[in-house]
């Protein structure tokens, strides 16, 4: 997730007092990247990873309230793939009391904080799993970014990559999903592929659909599985050239970034 500068003005202004007040920003905005550090949210503390990567997910989070939906019961369940550090558990916590969610988060040291904060917010009906969503239960390599652009690597070496235990996401569509939040940083194609015949009992379906610069692009495949799946859908920019034939972005790789909301009528 991007933002530019001056939408990050604009949350500035319009967020400061949801939780996180303005001399807090200023000093979250100043930590080096990629440094461990703590911060109060709600009256609590929290656990972060990386200050950068938590400022922009808390803008989108509980700024735009990117993950909000119209549950049908006060005890959704929802699968989120990608949990991060835990800010949109809590955000669903907050909305939901009673949620059910079921969160994978791969990198350790992002799961750790994860770990934490749903410890020190005190939140219960919530299922961590420190393992990537994939399409079989195995191990493969990871690059650890350090904040929120971690990605499953198969065959990847050098600094920075690990091997991490995946889990395959159709085991766990076993029944009715209020929401299932996929933000796997290139992966979504593949496990969503994996999982077509179990996406009928998904109300509501959040992918970021990543766009690697070296691979050929996908969209037009999970766009095609949702429809085939009898979802309609909404697409948002999350990392997108205001003048795509002059230049494009690169952001680890990825030259697009688009959010698809999937939803039935």
């Amino acid at each position: 997730m991007q933002l530019t500068l001056l939408q990050r003005a604009i949350n500035f202004l319009a967020h400061t007092g949801r939780g996180l007040g303005a001399v807090e920003r200023l000093r979250l905005a100043r930590l080096p990247r990629y440094r461990a550090a703590t911060t109060r949210l709600f009256g609590k503390g929290l656990a972060l990873v990386d200050a950068a990567s938590f400022l922009v997910e808390f803008d989108e989070i509980f700024g735009r309230r990117l993950y909000d939906f119209p549950a049908d019961a006060p005890d959704p369940l929802i699968i989120d793939c990608g949990a991060n550090i835990g800010l949109a558990t809590i955000f669903w916590k907050q909305r939901f009391p009673a949620s059910r969610i079921i969160a994978f988060e791969p990198d350790p040291a992002v799961f750790a904080a994860l770990e934490q904060n749903v410890r020190t917010f005190g939140l219960h009906g919530v299922t961590l799993h420190a393992s990537a969503v994939w399409t079989a239960e195995t191990s493969l390599e990871f690059r650890a970014e350090g904040g929120a652009s971690g990605r499953l690597a198969p065959g990847a070496q050098g600094d920075r990559i690990l091997r991490v235990p995946t889990v395959r996401l159709r085991d766990f569509l076993s029944g009715r999903v209020d929401l299932l939040k996929v933000d796997i940083e290139g992966a979504e194609t593949e496990v969503l592929a994996d999982c077509v015949d179990r996406l009928g009992d998904v109300d509501r379906l959040f992918v970021e659909y990543h766009s690697d610069r070296e691979e050929p692009q996908t969209l037009h495949c999970i766009l095609s599985l949702l429809q085939d799946a009898g979802f309609r859908y909404h697409l948002t920019e999350a990392l997108a050239s205001p003048r795509p034939f002059v230049s494009r972005p690169d952001s680890f790789g990825m030259d697009l970034q688009l959010n698809v909301f999937a939803f039935r009528d």
